[in-house]
C-alpha cells in the first residue's frame, strides 16, 4: 500500500485548525462588517466620535452579541459534522447558519430586544462567505493522514478510498508528517509495535483503534457482535431520548396546521386516482419490539396487513403503485399522516424506519442481533434511508443493518440533525425511492 502525497497535504494542519477557523470567522465574518458600517453610519470622515457613538448604541450592542454568539455556534456545528461520514459540510453551510441566525431572530421577537438589520444581515453574508471561503481551501487539502500500524485487522481501513492512507514501514516518530495513527489495538502487535504506539501516544499524536475509523469513514457498524457505544454500553443514552421524545411532540404540533392540509390534498388525489381507501394501516414492529399501526397514503392498488413477506416488499417498478403513488413516494408525501404515530409515542422524526412484522420476523431468522434496532423509536426518516436507500432482500438488509447500528452507537442531536439536512436533498431528489 503506497500513495504520494505532496507537502501541501502534510502540512494541512492550519486549514483545519479550530484556532484558524475562529479567526477567520471573528475578524472577517463579524469585526470587518461592523468597522464598515461604523464607517458608513458614524461619519468618521466627518467627525471621530459618530463611529463610537453609533457602535453603543444598544441596538447594536444587542445585534453585535447575538451575531458573535450565531457565528461561534455555527463554527461549533460545521466542525462537528465534518466527523460524520458522508456529510459534505459545504452543502450544510446555508442550512446551518439560516438555522442558527433564524433562531437568534426569534428570540428578539420573543423578549423585544432592540437590534439592528443591517448589522444581522450584514454579518450573516459575511460569515456566509467566510464559511464557504473555508470550505473551498479545505478542498485543496485531503482529510486526516492515516498511518497504519501493520497487524490484525488493520487492512480493512486500508482498503478504504475516501481517505488519504500509508502503511507505517518501522516503528519510528522520525520524519513522521502530522498524521493519526491507526491500530488494531487487539491484535497481538510485535513487541516494538507496542512501544511506537505508546511513544506516539505520549508525544501527542491521535491514536484509533482500526475499528473507530471503519465505522467513522464508511457510515456503517461492523455486526459480527453487538457494538457498545462510547459509554461503553449497549443502552443508548436515555437522557438524549426523553429529550428527543419531547422535541418530537413539541415539532409535531406546531407542524400539525402546515402537515394537515397538505395531507387532505393528497389525500383527494389518492381518492379521485384510484378505487380503494385514502389510508391504509399495517402492522410495523416498533420500539422495544412492540407493534403498532403505522398509518401512510394509499400508493398501491392492493393493500396488506404487514403478515405477507411477499406483498410486503415493494420491487423495482412494482405494478401495484398506481400514478399518484409513484409521486406520494418519490416526495416522501405518503409518509406524512405518521405524524400521528409520532403523537402517539410510536414513532420520531428520526430513526430506523420500521419494518412490516412479516419482514421484521424473517430478518431476525435471518440476521443475528437484527432485534436490537429496536432499542430505538423507530422514525420517518433514517441514517439508513439517507446513505442507502429502499432495499428488500436480506443482503441489503444486513448493510441497512450496519447503517442503523452506526445511528444507534452514536444516537445524538448531531447525527439527528444530518438526517434531517440530508432528508431535505433525498425528498428533492427521490433518492432510495420504490
Amino acid at each position: 500500500m503506497s500513495v504520494n502525497f505532496s507537502p501541501a497535504i502534510v502540512r494541512r494542519g492550519l486549514f483545519h485548525s479550530l484556532r484558524f477557523e475562529i479567526a477567520c470567522i471573528l475578524v472577517i465574518g463579524v469585526a470587518l462588517p461592523l468597522m464598515s458600517l461604523a464607517l458608513i453610519e458614524g461619519g468618521v470622515s466627518s467627525d471621530p466620535a459618530g463611529a463610537l457613538e453609533w457602535a453603543t448604541q444598544p441596538a447594536v450592542v444587542n445585534s453585535v452579541l447575538g451575531v458573535t454568539i450565531c457565528a461561534c455556534v455555527s463554527l461549533a456545528i460545521l466542525r462537528r459534522l465534518r466527523f460524520f461520514p458522508g456529510v459534505a459540510v459545504a452543502k450544510s453551510i446555508l442550512p446551518v447558519l439560516a438555522i442558527v441566525f433564524g433562531v437568534f431572530v426569534a428570540a428578539i421577537a420573543v423578549f423585544r430586544l432592540e437590534y439592528s438589520n443591517k448589522v444581522i444581515l450584514t454579518c450573516f453574508f459575511a460569515v456566509l462567505v467566510v464559511r464557504f471561503a473555508i470550505a473551498a481551501v479545505r478542498t485543496k487539502a485531503k482529510g486526516l493522514l492515516y498511518y497504519l500500524v501493520p497487524g490484525g485487522r488493520v487492512h480493512l481501513v486500508g482498503e478504504l478510498r475516501s481517505a488519504p492512507i500509508l502503511l507505517l514501514q518501522r516503528p519510528s516518530l522520525d520524519r513522521l508528517p502530522d498524521c493519526a495513527i491507526v491500530a488494531d489495538l487487539y491484535a497481538d502487535l510485535e513487541p516494538e509495535w507496542e512501544r511506537f504506539l505508546a511513544e506516539a501516544a505520549i508525544s501527542g499524536r491521535p491514536i484509533y483503534h482500526y475499528k473507530q475509523v471503519w465505522e467513522a469513514e464508511t457510515g456503517k457498524v461492523q455486526i459480527e457482535h453487538l457494538s457498545e457505544n462510547g459509554f461503553g454500553a449497549l443502552v443508548p443514552s436515555f437522557a438524549y431520548q426523553k429529550m428527543k421524545r419531547a422535541i418530537d411532540l413539541g415539532l409535531s404540533i406546531l407542524a400539525m396546521p402546515f402537515i394537515l392540509p397538505v395531507v387532505a390534498v393528497c389525500a383527494l388525489a389518492v381518492k379521485l386516482d384510484s378505487n380503494g381507501p385514502v389510508f391504509f394501516r399495517q402492522r410495523r414492529m416498533g420500539f422495544r419490539g412492540r407493534e403498532f399501526f403505522v398509518l401512510k397514503l394509499r400508493t398501491m392498488t392492493e393493500g396488506h396487513a404487514g403478515e405477507d413477506r411477499n406483498l410486503s416488499i415493494t420491487q423495482h417498478g412494482d405494478k401495484r403503485i398506481t400514478r399518484v403513488g409513484g409521486f406520494l413516494r418519490r416526495t416522501r408525501l405518503d409518509e406524512l399522516p405518521q405524524i400521528f404515530n409520532i403523537l402517539r409515542g410510536e414513532m420520531s422524526w428520526v430513526g430506523p424506519r420500521p419494518e412490516a412484522v412479516s419482514l421484521s420476523a424473517w430478518y431476525e431468522a435471518e440476521i443475528p442481533f437484527y432485534r436490537y434496532r429496536h432499542i430505538v423509536r423507530p422514525g420517518i426518516s433514517g441514517w439508513a434511508q439517507v446513505n442507502q436507500g429502499h432495499v428488500a432482500d436480506v443482503v441489503d438488509v444486513n448493510e441497512k443493518l450496519q447503517y442503523d447500528f452506526y445511528y444507534i452507537k452514536h444516537l445524538s442531536y448531531w447525527i439527528d440533525m444530518i438526517i434531517v439536512l440530508r432528508t431535505v436533498k433525498v425528498v428533492l431528489s427521490g433518492f432510495g425511492s420504490k
